[in-house]
């Protein structure tokens, strides 16, 4: 059996039954390099669990599974991973291997930053059209301004989070990736992400020091937000509602909502 397990947005972020699952494994394995998960201690997580977790790269997950597969073949394999487990789309991917491979799968959520980023900020989750990451300039992709011009026509808000190399050390602040989409909108000129568009920070989701601010985009730009993870929301149409909850919750001020 191969039992997926979130970890939730932040150290203390995995469920009480996801912890007993996790004891009960023969085996457990743990990818950290979808997203930072703020406060986590491995170390202290192998005390808590009794066993010792072996940590997977990005290649073992998405190109030689076969590892993971086989022991679960045989055994109870716990695999653990950051947010809820099934919001990655190499989860989804591994899920379906198994399946294939004949081996029963078991799914335990956690906090995703797919809901708790529209809910920090006050914002109503069905409201959101797609979401995209921006990538760093070396692997620069014009796909996630697309995405949100698209979600803007139709009046929605748009979720963007941003490119993490867990590998490298590296993981984008929210500067960068507001500098990175005003240059997309220099080359693309359809006015989705501008000076004077409004926008939503949060970073540290899940955290004690979680930081949510809400603010034309060239007010943003100035703010430091403290260390990663951040991601950038950039709302549609706003509810009259949605509009008072950016003001109470990310302290936006009256005109940059209006």
């Amino acid at each position: 059996m191969l039992v997926f397990i979130g970890l939730g947005l932040h150290g203390e972020g995995i469920s009480s039954k996801g912890l007993q699952l996790a004891k009960e494994a023969d085996t457990i394995y743990i990818e950290l390099y979808t997203s930072l998960v703020p406060e986590f201690n491995l170390k202290e997580l192998e005390r808590k669990i009794g066993k010792s977790i072996h940590i997977v790269n990005r290649k073992t997950i998405e190109e030689q599974p076969d590892e993971i597969l086989n022991v679960a073949k045989t055994q109870k394999v716990a695999f653990l991973v950051p947010g809820d487990p099934m919001v990655a789309t190499t989860h989804i991917d591994l899920r379906l291997r198994a399946a294939k491979a004949g081996v029963e799968t078991k799914v335990i959520h956690a906090a995703s930053i797919a809901s708790a980023a529209p809910g920090l900020a006050g914002l109503q989750s069905y409201k959101f059209g797609p979401s995209a990451t921006v990538p760093f300039p070396d692997n620069l992709s014009t796909r996630p301004y697309e995405i949100l011009s698209e979600n803007r026509d139709r009046g929605l808000h748009t979720l963007l989070l941003l490119d993490i190399r867990a590998e490298e050390g590296r993981a984008m602040t929210a500067g960068e990736a507001i500098r990175i989409m005003l240059e997309l909108e220099k080359k693309l000129k359809k006015n989705a992400f501008t000076k004077n568009t409004l926008a939503v920070v949060v970073a540290r989701a899940g955290s004690d020091d979680a930081m949510v601010k809400a603010d034309k985009i060239e007010k943003l730009q100035a703010i430091n937000f403290g260390p990663p993870p951040h991601v950038l929301i950039v709302p549609g149409k706003l509810h009259f509602v949605e509009a008072e909850a950016l003001k109470v919750f990310a302290g936006a001020p009256e005109e940059a909502v209006r």
